[in-house]
């Protein structure tokens, strides 16, 4: 086992909220309103504090699993707890943690109903999204997957807005039925790989090792109807186009932290998905499909960027720039080289950090006012000047200003996209330019025209007031992170070098031979003119 640190480090963060969420529900009544708050973050807090080791005892030098763990649970089945991480699941461990406490810290004004139901599902819902990034056990993997659902059900049914039942039984079918499908695919290869090894086993690195097999021995009906169960079940939870209708009535009806939690880590573990399960397992049959997959990533950056330029809810018009934002990232990762994915993942942090930003601060009006319709805005500058400021970082964030994050991400998908099929990359940038039209314009809406008499008069009540402290403490650290990411990525690059290389090395086994071409300079040699001009050869 590759444990550094000596203790079950990663059980601990995984299973920490876990254990607030049985404490509070056993001791505390219903009636302490702020012993509830206050300790469901401060076990979030923790997690996330628990969770920054991590980062300092991660070995970058190793594409390998790291602070693993592995104990027999179904010896019967070859089911094992198993766990561990590389530098792919750090950073979204690590975006995780950071999002579950921001997200609690969020809600402390706008939940006033089952408040004590309500931070123990946020609680048990940073489990199972935990969990899914540390899995190395398909079995676990998929525990982990169905766990995650129930919580954010009962958050978006329940706390929701009007139409919350109808949008958490959509989210509930959309993500069940690709569940499903995962999970034959699972089984599918899991008698496969008995029927090969004699091995009963659900470990994922055991399936990373049987792909050459399988691509050069499994019958090419079995390969593809696979990989496309797969696809099918991760493109849901991304959400790829077509299968993104589920995610604007989720977005729109559920309460401000379960939008933050939902864009922020609950679509990154369908990107996730492909990145560690269907490329390197099925990398063969992934090339056939991809022409394909390239064209839903494509569709779905400009229709997504199209739909949200006509939104009037401001809500809604985040929501539909999440479709166009992971269809950049999945263009990243379908380019199937360094440049590509290792810009897919850390613009998959970019929209973690952008987009929950934008989440909360569509929610921080709406608790004001109680509407997120544009036009009931208009000259908040002027009255809200702090929340104008974080509103512009952020909304330069989502358009790829450089100097923020959103520039790193998108800039090195562009070029992973060019480096695949430059025409990809050509018309990915138009999806971009749409998108930069649709922030500017709610920006220029809500921020800028004359302040209504309205707005105006609940200012003066301090209903439509400017950020308190706790609302200002929870946007520091996602400013940070955006000028981090945005003015020095290197750490970040570096921590996901060897893990992608060895990605891209397993999905295309001649590419590091095929693109490493040397210039010796030293070799050129200089043609000297009569003039005395020198000339290199």
């Amino acid at each position: 086992m590759n444990n550094v640190l000596g203790f079950p480090i990663l059980t601990l963060v995984t299973f920490l909220p876990t254990l607030g969420a049985v404490l509070i529900a056993l001791f505390l009544k219903k009636e302490q309103s702020k012993a509830i708050k206050y300790s469901a973050f401060a076990v979030a807090f923790i997690d996330f504090l628990v969770s920054v080791p991590l980062w300092f005892y991660y070995s970058p030098g190793t594409w390998k699993m790291q602070f693993q763990e592995a104990h027999d649970w179904i010896p019967s089945l070859g089911v094992k707890y198993a766990v561990g991480i590389d530098g792919i699941s750090l950073l979204l461990i690590l975006l995780t943690t950071l999002l579950g406490f921001i997200a609690i810290l969020s809600s402390f004004k706008a939940i006033k109903e089952r408040e004590k139901e309500y931070y123990v599902l946020l609680l048990l819902l940073q489990t199972g999204m935990m969990g899914v990034f540390v899995a190395e056990d398909f079995f676990l993997f998929y525990v982990f997957w169905e766990v995650m659902l129930v919580p954010m059900y009962f958050l978006i049914g329940v706390w929701g807005g009007p139409r919350k039942l109808y949008a958490a039984i959509k989210f509930f079918l959309y993500t069940l039925a690709g569940s499903v499908l995962m999970l034959v695919a699972i089984l599918a290869l899991y008698f496969y790989n008995h029927q090969v090894t004699g091995v009963w086993t659900f470990n994922i690195q055991a399936y990373h090792q049987l792909a050459p097999y399988i691509a050069a021995n499994a019958g090419k009906t079995f390969q593809y109807l696979i990989t496309l169960a797969f696809f099918i079940g991760f493109a849901i939870k991304v959400p790829m186009f077509p299968f993104h209708t589920w995610l604007p009535d989720a977005h729109v009806e559920a309460p401000t932290a379960g939008s933050v939690i939902l864009a922020g880590v609950l679509l990154k573990m369908g990107t996730y998905g492909f990145i560690r399960f269907l490329l390197p397992i099925l990398p063969d049959a992934t090339k056939v499909f991809l022409p394909y997959f390239v064209f839903l990533a494509i569709v779905g950056i400009i229709y997504g960027a199209l739909v949200a330029l006509v939104q009037k809810d401001m809500k809604k018009l985040v929501a539909y720039s999440s479709v166009s934002h992971l269809g950049l990232c999945m263009l990243g990762v379908f380019a199937l080289n360094p440049n590509g994915i290792n810009g897919a993942i850390i613009q998959m942090i970019n929209h973690g950090v952008s987009t929950g930003a934008l989440f909360l601060i569509v929610g921080i009006v709406y608790e004001r006012k109680h509407t997120r319709m544009i036009s009931e805005y208009g000259g908040l500058s002027k009255i809200m000047p702090i929340y104008a400021v974080i509103f512009m970082l952020m909304t330069l964030s989502s358009i790829g200003l450089p100097g923020l994050n959103g520039f790193i991400g998108e800039f090195t998908i562009l070029a992973g996209a060019f480096q695949a099929k430059p025409i990809w990359a050509i018309i990915a940038t138009s999806g971009m330019v749409l998108g930069a039209a649709y922030m500017l314009w709610l920006y220029q809406r809500v921020m800028f025209n004359k302040v209504s008499d309205e707005n105006v008069e609940l200012n003066k009540k301090g209903i439509l007031s400017d950020l308190n402290g706790r609302e200002i403490a929870y946007f520091m650290p996602l400013v940070i992170a955006a000028f981090w990411i945005g003015l020095y990525p290197k750490p970040f690059f570096k921590i996901l070098e060897k893990p992608v290389n060895h990605l891209v090395e397993q999905v295309q086994p001649d590419f590091f031979k095929r693109e490493q071409v040397k210039f010796d300079l030293n070799k050129v040699k200089p043609v000297v003119h009569e003039g005395g001009e020198e000339e290199h050869e």
